[in-house]
Protein backbone atom coordinates (compact mmCIF):
# COMPACT_ATOMS: atom_id res chain seq x y z
CA UNK A 1 0.00 0.00 0.00
CA UNK A 2 1.14 3.53 -0.81
CA UNK A 3 2.13 6.25 2.09
CA UNK A 4 -1.00 7.71 3.02
CA UNK A 5 0.80 11.20 2.53
CA UNK A 6 1.87 10.19 -0.70
CA UNK A 7 -1.24 9.69 -1.75
CA UNK A 8 -2.65 12.48 -0.48
CA UNK A 9 0.10 14.58 -2.51
CA UNK A 10 -1.13 12.97 -5.63
CA UNK A 11 -4.75 13.74 -4.88
CA UNK A 12 -3.40 17.53 -4.55
CA UNK A 13 -1.58 17.81 -7.81
CA UNK A 14 -4.39 16.20 -9.45
CA UNK A 15 -7.04 17.83 -8.45
CA UNK A 16 -5.07 20.89 -8.60
CA UNK A 17 -5.51 22.31 -5.21
CA UNK A 18 -5.73 21.47 -1.42
CA UNK A 19 -9.65 22.37 -1.09
CA UNK A 20 -10.83 20.39 -4.34
CA UNK A 21 -8.22 17.27 -3.02
CA UNK A 22 -9.63 17.54 0.20
CA UNK A 23 -12.98 17.13 -0.54
CA UNK A 24 -11.97 14.06 -2.75
CA UNK A 25 -10.67 12.23 0.36
CA UNK A 26 -13.20 14.24 2.52
CA UNK A 27 -10.34 15.63 4.27
CA UNK A 28 -10.55 19.26 5.79
CA UNK A 29 -8.74 21.90 4.07
CA UNK A 30 -6.22 22.74 7.72
CA UNK A 31 -5.65 19.06 7.65
CA UNK A 32 -4.86 18.68 4.17
CA UNK A 33 -2.12 21.65 4.87
CA UNK A 34 -0.89 20.12 7.63
CA UNK A 35 -0.19 16.54 6.50
CA UNK A 36 1.36 18.41 3.14
CA UNK A 37 3.65 20.45 5.21
CA UNK A 38 4.16 16.90 7.29
CA UNK A 39 5.28 15.57 4.20
CA UNK A 40 7.68 18.15 2.57
CA UNK A 41 9.29 17.96 6.26
CA UNK A 42 9.95 14.43 6.55
CA UNK A 43 11.48 14.89 2.82
CA UNK A 44 13.52 17.82 3.72
CA UNK A 45 12.56 19.60 0.10
CA UNK A 46 9.67 22.01 -0.64
CA UNK A 47 7.23 20.24 -3.37
CA UNK A 48 4.41 23.47 -3.85
CA UNK A 49 4.38 27.08 -4.25
CA UNK A 50 0.96 28.21 -3.27
CA UNK A 51 -1.08 31.61 -4.27
CA UNK A 52 -4.10 32.68 -3.79
CA UNK A 53 -5.02 31.48 -7.42
CA UNK A 54 -2.95 28.59 -8.21
CA UNK A 55 -0.69 25.59 -7.29
CA UNK A 56 2.66 25.12 -8.58
CA UNK A 57 4.86 22.45 -8.13
CA UNK A 58 8.70 22.60 -7.54
CA UNK A 59 11.31 20.75 -9.59
CA UNK A 60 11.59 18.45 -6.60
CA UNK A 61 7.70 18.41 -6.15
CA UNK A 62 7.04 17.30 -10.31
CA UNK A 63 10.03 15.02 -10.05
CA UNK A 64 7.69 13.07 -6.86
CA UNK A 65 4.70 13.31 -8.95
CA UNK A 66 5.79 11.35 -11.89
CA UNK A 67 7.12 8.94 -9.85
CA UNK A 68 4.45 8.65 -7.92
CA UNK A 69 1.96 8.39 -10.93
CA UNK A 70 4.36 5.72 -12.13
CA UNK A 71 4.10 3.57 -9.21
CA UNK A 72 0.08 4.15 -8.98
CA UNK A 73 -0.28 3.41 -12.23
CA UNK A 74 1.81 -0.28 -11.71
CA UNK A 75 -0.20 -0.73 -8.55
CA UNK A 76 -3.45 -0.56 -10.53
CA UNK A 77 -2.32 -2.87 -13.78
CA UNK A 78 -1.42 -5.58 -11.04
CA UNK A 79 -4.33 -5.62 -9.41
CA UNK A 80 -5.88 -5.77 -12.91
CA UNK A 81 -4.12 -8.71 -13.53
CA UNK A 82 -5.38 -10.89 -11.01
CA UNK A 83 -8.64 -9.60 -11.74
CA UNK A 84 -8.67 -10.27 -15.22
CA UNK A 85 -9.34 -6.61 -16.18
CA UNK A 86 -6.06 -5.12 -16.92
CA UNK A 87 -6.90 -4.94 -21.27
CA UNK A 88 -9.85 -2.30 -19.57
CA UNK A 89 -9.17 1.17 -20.44
CA UNK A 90 -11.19 2.90 -17.60
CA UNK A 91 -11.11 5.72 -15.32
CA UNK A 92 -10.40 9.40 -15.92
CA UNK A 93 -8.74 11.10 -18.63
CA UNK A 94 -8.15 14.09 -19.52
CA UNK A 95 -6.53 15.46 -23.39
CA UNK A 96 -5.92 18.77 -24.22
CA UNK A 97 -5.18 19.88 -28.09
CA UNK A 98 -5.27 23.12 -30.37
CA UNK A 99 -8.52 24.58 -30.70
CA UNK A 100 -8.81 24.03 -34.56
CA UNK A 101 -7.26 20.84 -34.45
CA UNK A 102 -9.36 19.80 -31.86
CA UNK A 103 -12.55 20.90 -33.61
CA UNK A 104 -11.54 19.84 -37.27
CA UNK A 105 -9.72 16.83 -36.51
CA UNK A 106 -10.29 15.55 -33.08
CA UNK A 107 -13.68 16.11 -32.47
CA UNK A 108 -15.48 14.03 -35.14
CA UNK A 109 -13.87 10.93 -34.40
CA UNK A 110 -14.20 11.15 -31.02
CA UNK A 111 -17.56 8.82 -31.06
CA UNK A 112 -15.58 5.94 -32.06
CA UNK A 113 -13.31 5.42 -28.57
CA UNK A 114 -15.98 6.42 -26.47
CA UNK A 115 -18.00 3.50 -28.32
CA UNK A 116 -14.56 1.19 -28.34
CA UNK A 117 -13.97 2.50 -24.36
CA UNK A 118 -17.26 3.14 -22.47
CA UNK A 119 -15.20 2.97 -19.20
CA UNK A 120 -13.21 5.78 -19.73
CA UNK A 121 -14.47 8.90 -18.34
CA UNK A 122 -12.77 11.79 -21.21
CA UNK A 123 -12.47 15.55 -20.80
CA UNK A 124 -11.04 17.41 -23.47
CA UNK A 125 -9.83 20.76 -23.26
CA UNK A 126 -9.78 22.83 -26.82
CA UNK A 127 -6.77 25.63 -25.93
CA UNK A 128 -4.38 27.16 -28.01
CA UNK A 129 -2.29 27.74 -24.58
CA UNK A 130 0.71 25.48 -24.64
CA UNK A 131 -0.34 24.35 -21.61
CA UNK A 132 1.22 22.76 -18.37
CA UNK A 133 0.29 19.13 -18.44
CA UNK A 134 0.83 19.71 -14.21
CA UNK A 135 -0.97 23.25 -14.52
CA UNK A 136 -3.98 21.44 -16.61
CA UNK A 137 -3.86 18.60 -14.85
CA UNK A 138 -4.01 16.88 -18.42
CA UNK A 139 -3.01 13.03 -18.88
CA UNK A 140 -2.20 13.82 -22.76
CA UNK A 141 -1.84 16.98 -24.77
CA UNK A 142 -1.85 16.74 -28.42
CA UNK A 143 0.40 19.29 -29.82
CA UNK A 144 2.17 20.75 -33.23
CA UNK A 145 5.47 21.70 -32.26
CA UNK A 146 9.14 21.48 -33.42
CA UNK A 147 10.26 20.54 -29.43
CA UNK A 148 7.17 18.42 -27.78
CA UNK A 149 9.35 18.62 -24.91
CA UNK A 150 13.28 16.73 -23.63
CA UNK A 151 10.91 15.78 -19.96
CA UNK A 152 8.14 14.59 -21.50
CA UNK A 153 6.98 11.18 -23.26
CA UNK A 154 6.32 12.19 -27.18
CA UNK A 155 4.99 9.94 -29.77
CA UNK A 156 5.16 11.18 -33.54
CA UNK A 157 1.25 11.00 -35.03
CA UNK A 158 2.17 13.11 -38.19
CA UNK A 159 4.03 15.06 -40.00
CA UNK A 160 3.12 18.83 -40.11
CA UNK A 161 3.48 20.25 -43.40
CA UNK A 162 2.92 24.41 -43.92
CA UNK A 163 2.35 25.93 -47.29
CA UNK A 164 2.48 29.11 -48.70
CA UNK A 165 -1.62 30.31 -49.89
CA UNK A 166 -3.82 32.77 -51.12
CA UNK A 167 -7.28 32.88 -52.07
CA UNK A 168 -8.01 32.91 -55.70
CA UNK A 169 -9.64 37.02 -55.52
CA UNK A 170 -6.37 37.75 -53.89
CA UNK A 171 -3.90 37.10 -56.41
CA UNK A 172 -6.69 38.23 -58.93
CA UNK A 173 -5.78 41.87 -57.53
CA UNK A 174 -2.55 41.48 -56.68
CA UNK A 175 -1.06 39.18 -58.70
CA UNK A 176 1.05 35.89 -58.07
CA UNK A 177 4.43 35.97 -56.27
CA UNK A 178 7.20 33.86 -57.91
CA UNK A 179 9.87 34.84 -55.63
CA UNK A 180 10.74 34.70 -51.89
CA UNK A 181 11.39 38.78 -52.70
CA UNK A 182 8.01 39.30 -54.29
CA UNK A 183 6.53 38.89 -50.95
CA UNK A 184 8.18 42.47 -49.71
CA UNK A 185 5.43 43.89 -52.15
CA UNK A 186 2.60 41.76 -50.62
CA UNK A 187 0.04 41.79 -47.87
CA UNK A 188 1.19 38.95 -45.73
CA UNK A 189 -0.94 37.19 -42.78
CA UNK A 190 -0.07 35.68 -39.35
CA UNK A 191 -0.98 35.43 -35.87
CA UNK A 192 0.98 37.00 -32.73
CA UNK A 193 4.09 35.22 -32.63
CA UNK A 194 4.10 33.33 -36.12
CA UNK A 195 6.30 35.97 -37.71
CA UNK A 196 9.07 35.45 -39.45
CA UNK A 197 8.36 32.62 -41.38
CA UNK A 198 11.24 29.67 -41.81
CA UNK A 199 10.98 28.11 -45.24
CA UNK A 200 12.87 25.57 -46.87
CA UNK A 201 13.23 26.13 -50.33
CA UNK A 202 15.49 24.69 -52.99
CA UNK A 203 18.50 25.73 -51.63
CA UNK A 204 17.84 25.59 -48.02
CA UNK A 205 16.48 27.55 -45.22
CA UNK A 206 14.73 31.44 -45.88
CA UNK A 207 13.69 33.47 -43.58
CA UNK A 208 10.62 35.91 -44.40
CA UNK A 209 10.71 38.76 -42.82
CA UNK A 210 7.77 41.09 -42.31
CA UNK A 211 4.58 41.95 -40.21
CA UNK A 212 1.29 41.16 -40.58
CA UNK A 213 -1.24 42.95 -42.40
CA UNK A 214 -3.94 42.53 -39.98
CA UNK A 215 -2.66 41.98 -36.28
CA UNK A 216 -4.62 39.59 -34.60
CA UNK A 217 -3.79 36.76 -31.73
CA UNK A 218 -6.42 34.45 -33.36
CA UNK A 219 -4.73 32.19 -36.18
CA UNK A 220 -8.18 31.07 -36.59
CA UNK A 221 -8.83 34.58 -38.08
CA UNK A 222 -5.79 33.91 -40.10
CA UNK A 223 -7.48 31.52 -42.10
CA UNK A 224 -10.91 33.29 -42.27
CA UNK A 225 -9.10 36.39 -44.21
CA UNK A 226 -7.06 34.19 -45.99
CA UNK A 227 -10.19 32.62 -47.35
CA UNK A 228 -11.77 35.83 -47.65
CA UNK A 229 -8.76 37.51 -49.97
CA UNK A 230 -6.73 39.54 -47.36
CA UNK A 231 -3.67 38.26 -47.82
CA UNK A 232 -0.94 35.43 -48.06
CA UNK A 233 -0.88 32.95 -45.31
CA UNK A 234 1.43 30.41 -44.18
CA UNK A 235 -0.82 27.48 -43.50
CA UNK A 236 -1.03 23.69 -42.11
CA UNK A 237 -1.92 21.46 -44.85
CA UNK A 238 -4.39 19.75 -41.68
CA UNK A 239 -5.98 23.33 -41.96
CA UNK A 240 -6.68 24.13 -45.02
CA UNK A 241 -6.67 20.76 -47.28
CA UNK A 242 -10.50 21.04 -47.76
CA UNK A 243 -10.42 24.61 -48.87
CA UNK A 244 -7.14 23.98 -51.14
CA UNK A 245 -9.82 20.94 -53.14
CA UNK A 246 -12.50 23.16 -53.56
CA UNK A 247 -10.15 26.23 -55.23
CA UNK A 248 -10.98 28.32 -52.31
CA UNK A 249 -7.21 28.49 -51.72
CA UNK A 250 -4.49 28.18 -54.07
CA UNK A 251 -0.96 27.26 -53.05
CA UNK A 252 1.54 29.95 -53.71
CA UNK A 253 5.38 29.31 -54.56
CA UNK A 254 5.62 25.43 -53.98
CA UNK A 255 8.83 25.49 -54.00
CA UNK A 256 8.92 26.75 -50.51
CA UNK A 257 7.37 25.34 -47.38
CA UNK A 258 7.34 25.96 -43.51
CA UNK A 259 10.00 23.86 -41.61
CA UNK A 260 9.35 19.85 -42.01
CA UNK A 261 10.85 19.73 -38.30
CA UNK A 262 7.63 20.84 -37.41
CA UNK A 263 4.92 17.48 -36.02
CA UNK A 264 1.70 16.76 -34.51
CA UNK A 265 2.95 14.78 -31.40
CA UNK A 266 0.66 13.13 -28.44
CA UNK A 267 2.98 13.97 -25.23
CA UNK A 268 2.31 12.85 -21.42
CA UNK A 269 4.49 13.11 -18.61
CA UNK A 270 6.54 9.88 -18.30
CA UNK A 271 5.71 6.93 -16.23
CA UNK A 272 7.12 3.40 -16.36
CA UNK A 273 3.11 2.10 -16.70
CA UNK A 274 1.02 4.46 -18.25
CA UNK A 275 -2.91 3.64 -17.51
CA UNK A 276 -4.41 1.88 -20.27
CA UNK A 277 -6.91 4.93 -20.56
CA UNK A 278 -3.83 6.61 -21.80
CA UNK A 279 -2.11 4.08 -24.16
CA UNK A 280 -5.54 3.44 -25.69
CA UNK A 281 -5.89 7.08 -26.26
CA UNK A 282 -2.63 7.34 -28.18
CA UNK A 283 -3.35 4.26 -29.98
CA UNK A 284 -6.30 5.86 -31.33
CA UNK A 285 -4.82 8.72 -32.55
CA UNK A 286 -1.90 6.44 -34.18
CA UNK A 287 -5.04 4.63 -36.12
CA UNK A 288 -6.74 7.91 -37.10
CA UNK A 289 -3.18 10.13 -38.61
CA UNK A 290 -0.86 6.97 -39.30
CA UNK A 291 1.01 6.21 -41.32
CA UNK A 292 -0.62 8.98 -43.46
CA UNK A 293 -2.99 11.49 -42.26
CA UNK A 294 -6.05 12.68 -43.99
CA UNK A 295 -5.40 16.10 -44.94
CA UNK A 296 -1.70 14.89 -46.92
CA UNK A 297 -3.83 12.14 -48.80
CA UNK A 298 -6.16 14.83 -49.88
CA UNK A 299 -3.55 17.01 -50.89
CA UNK A 300 -2.04 14.25 -52.66
CA UNK A 301 -5.28 13.62 -54.52
CA UNK A 302 -5.34 17.27 -55.70
CA UNK A 303 -2.11 17.64 -57.01
CA UNK A 304 -2.98 14.52 -59.32
CA UNK A 305 -5.71 16.36 -60.53
CA UNK A 306 -3.43 19.73 -60.85
CA UNK A 307 -1.40 17.56 -63.45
Amino acid sequence: MMDPDHELFVAIVDEGGLAAAGRRLHISPAMMSKRLARLEERLGAKLVHRTTRRLALTPAGERLHADLRGILAALDEAERRVSGASAVASGPLRITAPTSFGRMHLAPYLQRFIDAHPRVELSIDLSDDFSDLIASRADLAIRITADPGGALTARQLATNRRILCAAPAYLERFGMPDTIADLKNHRLLAADGQMPWRLVGPKGPVVVEGHSHVRTNSSELVRELALAGGGIALRSLWDISAALAQDELRQIMPTHEGSSEVGLFAVQLPQANPPRAITAFVDFLVGLYAPTPPWELSAVALAKRSH
